[in-house]
Formats: structure tokens, C-alpha cells, sequence
């Protein structure tokens, strides 16, 4: 029986057990080398014309063994819902932003993007301060706002890419993806969707129409704080039609075989991992939206949520494992909690085995133009939390004693 058959749960625990090793190594090999060698002349000639019998690796940043592996595991995990999977690849790249910005550049060249204000700091720097001097031009709206969205695309034809965050970061409003795909379609647009904090553990966006899927593959899809990756995955015609490949060949923004290797492994407890960073968020909302000290939590699994039908229409198994929440003490409050905080951790990222928690008035957003922060939702006491897998009374007990002691919020 195919493996590729069984269930992505238990795909997923085998996501690094090589096909056909020649020494039969259980886990598959860190092909660390920058070069491969040829068995003749022809082998080479043949590889370099891309025909059928020569070598299959020349170099490893034009392809390697270990990240091959990585590659196909990734376009399953995105694409096993479609019924043209097979026609589905994976590119990983060195980082989060490598993928981004070359999906980016490749995809929008002299043209214009639309994105939500509301974005990964170091994207929302790219598209507002660096991709004008690419001659791309980017309009930010409220993707949601379907009437507004169309009529800037009716308006502004030079418009190439449309790009989302499914979960936005970090005021966690859910992308419409069906929505904004028809759109995109109906335009001939490409549609891009980072679904970092998604994961495809709850929602794969190309099931809702999107056509390519971006990764920061450092957060959930590793699980460990280990390495930092990134991750493109859509279909092989609008891959070649845009020469990503190329792209990424060119500006090298390759992950490494390490990284790859790292990556596999994280994949093996990506399911059970993902199953208790839901089931611990959710607790973890409903307690801060009770405290006097909170006056808004920022949770799409929260009844409370602008967006939880939406989320719960288009999510599986759960809602994410990042929440944030408002501040009533504002810049000042924020701080003294980041100071407080005993078993949670003081660090940027998300995704791994611990909580961690930060500030983003003062740490991630801080390179983001004040204005646009703002407007993103992106306020002076808006803290961030990004649950770990730990036990939840202790998580709990953390944000008790460094919170505030304040009477009891009214809901």
C-alpha cells in the first residue's frame, strides 16, 4: 500500500523515512554537501539538459536529496484536500521572509499588490518601505470588506497579487479566503495566503481558493525554536509560469539540508502538537477575557470574535495557538507584564513547545509606521501569546500572579 494513502496524521509521524536509501537509514540522511558529484560526462550533460537518465543533484542550491524530501511532505500536507494534488510542489526557502519576498517579487513585478493593514512586521516593512523601489506598489484595505476590495481592483488593473494572513498578526482577524478568491479570480489575480499561524493542521487555503500558500516553516511546521525556514507551496503551472524556482535559484534564498533535516523531525509531532496548542489557547482566552485587567482578548475560537463563524466555517480541529489582548493600563501595563511573567517566555516567534509572549507596540510591530500600526489595530497595550503545550493550570497561574489584581471583568 502507497503510504501517501494513509491519513496525514500518520504521513506526518513517516515524513522523514527516506524512499529506497541505499544503506536503509530509518530517518532520511542530512545530505550536507554544496556539491554532487557525476558518474560521466554524460550523466552531467544530460542533467544540465534536463533529459530523462542523467544525475538527479548537481548542487544543493539547485536542489538537494534531504530538502527534496521536506518539499514533497509540505505539498501534501497543503494540498491533500485537492482532487489535483499531484499537481501540487513545495519550495522551501532559508527563511519566512526569503519565501515572501521572492513569492512577491516573482509574482507582482511592475504591478501592485492589495494586502490587509494588519501583517507580519518585516512583510508590512517590505511592501510599504522596500517593494516601491521594485516598482510594486501596494494598497492596504480591509480585505473583508468585500465592496471596498473590488472596487480597488476594478480601479487599479496594474493590481497582480492579492495577499492575506488566514489568522491576521496579531489582531487576529480571519481572512474570508472564499471570498477574497473570487474576487482574485474573477480579476485574474493571484491570490497569496501566509498560513503560518493557520497551519494546515486547521485550514488549508488552497481547499478555499487560494493559489499559493506561503510559510514561515520556523513557527509550527518545526515546533522547537530550532532553525529558521520558510516555505512556498502551489501548483507546478503557476510556479513555472512565474519562474519561482528561478527566482529562488537566483536570489538564494535556498534552506539548507540541516534545516530541512530539522524540519522533518519537528514533522512528526506536528498533529499532536497542534491538538494541545488549540486545546490550551482556547482555555487560556476564556480566562483572560474574565480579567479586570483585559479589556479585549483576540481570539477567533472566542464567541466574542468578530470573526468566529467565519472561523468556525473554514477551520478544522481547533483555532490556532496565538491569541492577543488588550491592556486597560495601555503601553505602561504591557511592559510590567512582559517583567512579571515567570513560566511564560519573553520572545518574538511562536509555534514552539513553550509559551512565549511579547509586546508588539515595542518589539515586533516597532519598524512599523506608527500610523499604519494603528490602523492595523495594533494599539499600546496589545500583548501577544503564543500558547505552548505545557500544562495549562500552570500557563494559567503565570498570567495570575503577573497580571494585574483587579476585580473581575464584566462579559
Amino acid at each position: 500500500m502507497d503510504k501517501s494513502k494513509f491519513s496525514l496524521e500518520s504521513e506526518t509521524v513517516h515524513a522523514d523515512h527516506p524512499k529506497n536509501d541505499p544503506f536503509g537509514s530509518h530517518v532520511m540522511p542530512i545530505y550536507q554537501t554544496s556539491t554532487f558529484q557525476f558518474n560521466s560526462v554524460e550523466d552531467g550533460r544530460k542533467f544540465f539538459a534536463q533529459e530523462e537518465g542523467g544525475a538527479t543533484h548537481s548542487y544543493s542550491r539547485l536542489g538537494n536529496p534531504t530538502v527534496d524530501r521536506l518539499e514533497a511532505i509540505l505539498a501534501r500536507l497543503e494540498g491533500s484536500g485537492l482532487p489535483d494534488s499531484d499537481d501540487i510542489s513545495a519550495l522551501a526557502f532559508s527563511s519566512g521572509m526569503a519565501a515572501i519576498s521572492t513569492t512577491l517579487i516573482a509574482m507582482a513585478k511592475e504591478g501592485a499588490v492589495v494586502s490587509q493593514p494588519a501583517l507580519y512586521g518585516c512583510t508590512g516593512q517590505f511592501l510599504k518601505e522596500e517593494a516601491p523601489e521594485l516598482g510594486i506598489k501596494t494598497h492596504f484595505l480591509d480585505l473583508n470588506d468585500l465592496d471596498v476590495l473590488d472596487k480597488v481592483l476594478m480601479e487599479n488593473p496594474e493590481v497582480k497579487v492579492i495577499y492575506a494572513e488566514t489568522i491576521a498578526n496579531p489582531t487576529m482577524e480571519v481572512a474570508n479566503i472564499s471570498a477574497i478568491a473570487d474576487l482574485a479570480e474573477a480579476y485574474d489575480i493571484t491570490f497569496i495566503v501566509d498560513n503560518t499561524f493557520g497551519t494546515p493542521y486547521h485550514v488549508r487555503p488552497m481547499e478555499h481558493g487560494a493559489d499559493i500558500v506561503v510559510h514561515s516553516a520556523t513557527k509550527y511546521l518545526n515546533g522547537h525554536g530550532t532553525l529558521i525556514g520558510g516555505a512556498v507551496i502551489g501548483r507546478n503551472s503557476l510556479f513555472e509560469e512565474f519562474n519561482l524556482a528561478t527566482f529562488r535559484k537566483n536570489l538564494g534564498g535556498v534552506m539548507s539540508p540541516f534545516e530541512a533535516w530539522l524540519l522533518l523531525n519537528g514533522l512528526k509531532t506536528f498533529n499532536l502538537r497542534m491538538e494541545r496548542h488549540a486545546e490550551n489557547t482556547i482555555k487560556v482566552a476564556e480566562y483572560l477575557e474574565q480579567h479586570g485587567a483585559v479589556s479585549k482578548v483576540f481570539y477567533p475560537g472566542l464567541e466574542s470574535h468578530s470573526d468566529y463563524e467565519l472561523a468556525s466555517d473554514i477551520f478544522d480541529s481547533g483555532y490556532g495557538g496565538v491569541l492577543s489582548f488588550e491592556l486597560k493600563g495601555g503601553f505602561e501595563a504591557g511592559v510590567e507584564l512582559m517583567e512579571n511573567v515567570v513560566l511564560c517566555t519573553l520572545a518574538v516567534s511562536l509555534g514552539t513547545a513553550d509559551t512565549l509572549i511579547q509586546h508588539p507596540a515595542s518589539m515586533t510591530h516597532s519598524v512599523m509606521d506608527e500610523d499604519l500600526r494603528l490602523q492595523a489595530g495594533i494599539t499600546d497595550g496589545l500583548v501577544r501569546l503564543a500558547v505552548g503545550i505545557e500544562n495549562i493550570d500552570d500557563i494559567i497561574a503565570d498570567l495570575k500572579q503577573a497580571l494585574p489584581e483587579v476585580e473581575p471583568a464584566t462579559v
